[in-house]
C-alpha cells in the first residue's frame, strides 16, 4: 500500500510539472527577444544558433490506413538576402543575412536575419547590430492591409501563427500607436497582447501620455479590447482607470456611443450640461448626432446633425438646433420665456452622377433673436450674422435641336435686426436658348442679318414678404404674391469701321398677375381707400436700344527718360448706348383728392399694378443716352533681380470707371450723376485701395432737395460731391521684413463669413461643438515642425497682422459727415516653438470705441491640445478654456470650463 501511494505521489508530480510547464506560452520579461522553448512552433534561440526539438510519439498504436499527407503551402515561398544565403541540411534550415526578405502569398517579412526552417514550415527574424552595436534592420511583417514592427518574430506557415516580441503597430483609421512587450498572432485577424502601450503619440518609444493594459485583445481594423487599463502622463501614472475598455478601430465604418457633456455655469441660467448626447452610426452611408443642454433654471437646448453621402451621386449635412430659454424664477416680474430655433442645410450632387439635372440645397433659417439668445460655445460666433438666406434648386436641361432649362428652387432671405423675410416657394423658371433664325448652316455668322437671335424666358414664382413672428402663419400665405413673367429679347451685333462693335436689341415682356389693387379717396375721412382685387390680369412692355463700344490703346516709351521705367500702357474702354422705352399710361387711372385747407383739387394717377410682384410700368417716355468709360494704366520697369531677360509689369492703376447718362425725355435733371469707382495698387499682390464717389452737377436749394440748376451756376463749383468711400485689406507677417522671397499667401478668404465669424478671425474665431478652433492649421510634418524648431532657436518670432479700413462720406442732402469709420485688425504671434498668442478687434473711429474684442493663446501639445479664449468686454462677455486629445477617437477625453455671457445684457 505504501509503495503504490508513494507511486502514485509521483505520477501526480510528474502530471502536475507536465501541466505546468506546456502552460507557459509567453516567454519572461526580461528575455523579450528570446523564442519560449515550449512553443508550438519547435524553435528556441541559443547561442550557437537553433535547435530542433524532438517530438514525443503517442504510444496509441496508428491506424493502418495509409493516409497520404496533404501539402499544407498553398503558395511559393521566396527569399533574398544581401551578404549571403546558407542552406544546412542537417537543420533542414535557410539561413539569411543582411537585408534579407521572405515573401508568401500576402505575407512579407523583412529583417536583419532570417532563419527558415523547411521541414516544419517555420521563420523566425530578428535585427542584427552593426559595427556600433547598435540593433538595426528590425523587422518589419506584413500581412495584408497590416503592418507591425517588432523586435523579433516567430512564424508558422501551417498554423499561420506568430509570436511577436516588442512590436509597435500603427493603426492608420484611428491614428493609434500601440507598442507591446509580447503578443501571440492566433489568426490573420486576432493578435493577443500582454504589458501593452497604446496612445495617439507620434512618438511611440517615448510619448507624452499612454494608456497601460496587462492584457490586450487586438482584432486590426476592428477593434481593441483591454483589461484593467490605467492612463500614464509623462510615464507617471493618473487615477484614470478602467476595469475594461474597448476601442473601435474600424476602417470601413463608425460605432455608436456616447457623447459625454461639459459642464459650466451662467449668471442667469445657473449650472449647465452642454453637448452631451448620443451618436448613433446608422450605416456606411448616414449617421445622427443628437445633443442637447440643460441649466438648472430649467432652460434647455437639442440638436440633432446628421452626414449623409453617397459616392459618385451627393453627399450632405443637416442640422436642426432647438432651446427654450428661461430667464429668472416663474412668478417674477422678469421673468420670460423663449422658443428659438435653427435649421441648417447643405447638399451637393455629383457633376458625374446626372449631366443633364443637378439638385443643390443650401438652408439657414430660424428664429432671427437665435444666435443671439444662445450662449452654447458652439454659436459663439455667430452672433455677428445678420442675414439669413436659403436656396434649394433642381435644374434639367432638355438636350435636342434647341436646348431647353427648366429650374425649379426656393429662396429664403432673413435680416435678423428687422426681423424682416422674404420668400419665394416656388419659383419656376424656363430659358430656351438662343437661336439664330438666319445664320448659315455652317460656316461663321457675318454681318447683322445672320447675327439676329432671339431667345424666350419665362418666370413664375410665389412671393412672401412676411416678419419673423407670422412666418408660415395663414397671414403669411394670405398676403403673398404670384405672377408669370415672360420675356423675348432679341438683338444682333456687327461691327462699323472694324474697330467699333455695336450691337442692337429689343425686348418683349408680359407680365401675369392674380391680385391688384385699386384705389380711390375718401372725402370725408381724407384717407386713401385700397381694395385688393383678385383674379388674372396682365400687361405688356417693349423697349429697344443700340450700343456702341471700342477699346483704345495708348503706349509711351519712357527709355529716353532713363532709370528703370521702360514703358506705361494706357487701355481705354469707352461705350455709349441708347434706349428708348415709351409710355404705357393706358394701364393707369385717376382719382381726384381735394385739400380741405385750401380747397385746391388735384388728380392723382395709380396703376392697378402699383405694389404688385413685378412693379407697375412706367408711364413716362424714357429716352436715355448712357456713356461709360473703363481706364487701365500699367508699366514695364525693368526688374532688381539681375537674371531677368524681360521688363516687369506692373499695375499703376488697375480700375478707374466713370458713368452716367442723360434722359433726353425728362421734363428736368436730365443728367444722373456721375459714378466714380477704381482700384488703386499700392504695394503689388499685398495692397490694393477701392473708391468710390457720387458727382451731381445739380444744385441744392434750401430743403435740400435736388433743382433744375446746375452747381456752378448757383455759386458753387462744376461737379457737387454727394458721396465717397474707401476701403481696403492688407496683411503681412515677420517674413516680410526678413529678406525672404518666399512669402506664403494667406489661404483663408476674407470676403465672407464662415459658420463661426469671418475666416480671417478678425471678428473672432469660432469654436465647434468638441471645443476645438474651427480656424486649425493643418497639423506640421516632421520636417516643416524640424523648421519651426530650427526657427525658434534662431530666436526669430513669427507673426501675422491682418488690417481691415473702412471709410463712408455722405453729402447727398448737405449732411457733409463721416458715416462710417472703422478700423478692424487682428494678428498672432508664435511665442516659441507651440505656443501662439491670438488677438482679434476693431475700433469704430467716428463713433469712438472698441467693436468686438477676443483675446487667447493656445499650446500644441503634440498629442493634446490646450486652448483659452476671453471676450474681456461688451455684452458678450466671457472666457472659455479647453484641454484635450487632439484625435477624434479620444476626443471625450478632456477638460473644458467656461462662463458664458451675461444674458441680462
Amino acid at each position: 500500500m505504501q509503495t503504490k501511494i508513494a507511486n502514485f505521489l509521483l505520477l501526480s508530480g510528474f502530471m502536475l510539472c507536465s501541466f505546468l510547464g506546456y502552460s507557459q506560452d509567453l516567454p519572461p520579461k526580461d528575455n523579450a527577444r528570446k523564442v519560449p522553448a515550449r512553443d508550438t512552433t519547435l524553435i528556441t534561440t541559443a547561442a550557437e544558433g537553433f535547435e530542433i526539438k524532438e517530438i514525443i510519439q503517442d504510444t496509441v498504436k496508428s491506424d493502418t490506413v495509409r493516409v497520404n499527407k496533404k501539402e499544407t503551402l498553398t503558395d511559393k515561398v521566396r527569399y533574398k538576402a544581401t551578404d549571403y544565403e546558407r542552406i544546412s541540411q542537417r537543420l533542414k534550415q535557410i539561413i539569411l543575412y543582411n537585408e534579407a526578405e521572405v515573401i508568401y502569398g500576402d505575407m512579407k517579412i523583412n529583417a536583419g536575419e532570417i532563419i527558415l526552417n523547411y521541414e516544419k514550415n517555420t521563420v523566425f527574424a530578428k535585427g542584427i547590430k552593426d559595427s556600433a552595436g547598435v540593433y538595426t534592420q528590425i523587422p518589419v511583417f506584413i500581412q495584408g492591409g497590416n503592418e507591425v514592427v517588432p523586435d523579433s518574430i516567430a512564424f508558422n506557415f501551417d498554423t499561420q501563427q506568430a509570436l511577436i516580441y516588442g512590436s509597435r503597430v500603427e493603426d492608420q483609421a484611428t491614428g493609434f500607436n500601440i507598442k507591446n512587450e509580447v503578443s501571440k498572432r492566433v489568426n490573420d485577424s486576432v493578435v493577443f497582447m500582454r504589458n501593452v502601450k497604446f496612445t495617439t503619440s507620434e512618438d511611440i518609444d517615448n510619448p507624452e501620455y499612454y494608456f497601460y493594459a496587462r492584457k490586450v485583445k487586438f482584432v486590426p481594423g476592428e477593434k481593441l479590447v483591454t483589461g484593467l487599463t490605467n492612463m500614464y502622463i509623462a510615464d507617471v501614472p493618473t487615477p484614470i482607470g478602467l476595469p475594461f475598455a474597448f476601442f473601435p478601430m474600424d476602417k470601413q465604418q463608425s460605432v455608436s456611443g456616447f457623447v459625454l457633456p461639459s459642464p459650466g455655469e451662467t449668471r442667469q441660467r445657473g449650472y449647465f450640461l452642454q453637448n452631451g448626447g448620443y451618436y448613433f452610426a446608422l450605416s456606411d452611408y448616414y449617421n445622427l448626432l443628437v445633443v442637447g443642454d440643460y441649466y438648472t433654471n430649467g432652460s434647455y437646448g437639442l440638436r440633432a446633425s446628421s452626414e449623409y453621402k453617397l459616392r459618385y451621386k451627393f453627399s450632405g449635412r443637416l442640422n436642426f438646433s432647438y432651446e427654450r430659454i428661461l430667464n429668472s424664477e416663474r412668478g417674477l416680474p422678469d421673468f420670460t420665456e423663449t422658443n428659438t430655433y435653427n435649421i441648417r442645410w447643405n447638399h451637393s450632387q455629383d457633376t458625374k452622377s446626372s449631366p443633364n439635372s443637378r439638385f443643390s440645397a443650401s438652408v439657414n433659417l430660424g428664429s432671427s433673436d437665435f444666435y443671439q439668445q444662445s450662449i452654447n460655445q458652439s454659436n459663439t460666433g455667430n452672433f455677428l450674422n445678420n442675414n439669413f438666406s436659403s436656396s434649394v434648386s433642381y435644374s434639367k436641361t432638355f438636350t435636342g435641336k434647341v436646348p431647353v432649362n427648366l429650374t425649379l428652387a426656393a429662396t429664403h432671405s432673413q435680416n435678423s435686426r428687422t426681423q424682416e423675410i422674404n420668400m419665394t416657394l416656388p419659383t419656376a423658371q424656363v430659358n430656351v436658348d438662343r437661336i439664330f433664325p438666319l445664320a448659315p448652316k455652317s460656316g461663321s455668322k457675318k454681318g447683322a442679318i445672320q447675327n439676329i437671335n432671339f431667345s424666350y424666358s419665362a418666370r413664375g414664382e410665389n412671393r412672401f414678404n412676411t416678419t419673423d413672428s407670422l412666418f408660415f402663419t395663414p397671414e403669411m400665405f394670405r398676403d403673398g404674391q404670384m405672377g408669370v413673367q415672360h420675356s423675348v429679347p432679341i438683338s444682333t451685333n456687327f461691327k462699323i469701321a472694324k474697330y467699333i462693335s455695336t450691337s442692337v436689341g429689343g425686348s418683349y415682356t408680359e407680365n401675369w398677375l392674380f391680385k391688384t389693387i385699386d384705389q380711390s379717396f375718401d372725402e370725408e375721412e381724407q384717407v386713401v381707400l385700397r381694395d385688393t382685387i383678385r383674379g388674372f390680369d396682365s400687361y405688356r412692355t417693349y423697349n429697344g436700344g443700340i450700343s456702341f463700344g471700342t477699346t483704345v490703346y495708348g503706349q509711351f516709351n519712357m527709355r529716353k527718360l532713363g532709370g528703370r521705367l521702360q514703358e506705361i500702357r494706357h487701355v481705354m474702354r469707352p461705350s455709349l448706348s441708347y434706349s428708348y422705352t415709351p409710355a404705357f399710361d393706358q394701364f393707369y387711372d385717376s382719382y381726384t383728392r381735394t385739400d380741405p385747407t385750401t380747397n385746391v383739387t388735384e388728380e392723382v394717377e395709380f396703376s392697378r399694378f402699383q405694389g404688385g410682384l413685378y412693379g407697375a410700368p412706367g408711364n413716362r417716355v424714357a429716352s436715355s443716352l448712357s456713356f461709360s468709360l473703363s481706364n487701365i494704366i500699367e508699366a514695364k520697369v525693368i526688374s532688381k533681380d539681375t537674371t531677368a531677360t524681360e521688363p516687369k509689369k506692373i499695375s499703376l492703376l488697375k480700375n478707374l470707371n466713370l458713368g452716367t447718362s442723360y434722359n433726353f425725355a425728362a421734363d428736368s435733371l436730365k443728367l444722373s450723376p456721375i459714378r466714380v469707382n477704381g482700384t488703386l495698387p499700392i504695394i503689388e499682390g499685398k495692397l490694393n485701395i477701392n473708391f468710390s464717389a457720387g458727382l451731381d452737377v445739380y444744385a441744392l436749394n434750401n430743403a435740400n432737395q435736388r433743382i433744375n440748376t446746375l452747381n456752378i451756376d448757383n455759386g458753387g463749383s462744376l461737379f457737387r460731391l454727394t458721396g465717397a468711400s474707401a476701403n481696403f485689406g492688407y496683411s503681412f507677417s515677420n517674413k516680410d521684413f526678413d529678406g525672404s522671397k518666399d512669402v506664403e499667401p494667406d489661404r483663408r478668404d476674407n470676403s465672407q463669413f464662415a459658420a463661426g465669424g469671418r475666416p480671417d478671425d478678425l471678428f473672432g474665431e469660432g469654436i465647434d461643438i468638441t471645443g476645438n478652433s474651427l480656424l486649425d492649421d493643418e497639423p506640421l510634418d516632421d520636417e516643416d515642425r524640424e523648421e519651426q524648431e530650427v526657427k525658434f532657436y534662431n530666436f526669430e518670432i513669427p507673426w501675422n497682422l491682418r488690417l481691415s479700413y473702412q471709410i463712408n462720406y455722405s453729402n447727398n442732402r448737405r449732411e457733409d459727415e463721416i458715416s462710417v469709420h472703422t478700423l478692424n485688425f487682428s494678428g498672432d504671434v508664435e511665442l516659441g516653438k507651440r505656443w501662439s498668442i491670438r488677438a482679434s478687434s476693431g475700433y469704430d473711429i467716428k463713433n469712438p470705441g472698441f467693436t468686438y474684442t477676443s483675446l487667447g493663446f493656445a499650446r500644441d501639445l503634440e498629442s493634446w491640445k490646450l486652448d483659452f479664449n476671453w471676450v474681456p468686454f461688451s455684452a458678450r462677455s466671457s472666457w472659455y478654456f479647453f484641454i484635450g486629445i487632439k484625435k477624434s477617437i479620444l476626443s471625450d477625453i478632456k477638460y473644458d470650463k467656461r462662463r458664458a455671457p451675461d444674458e441680462r445684457l
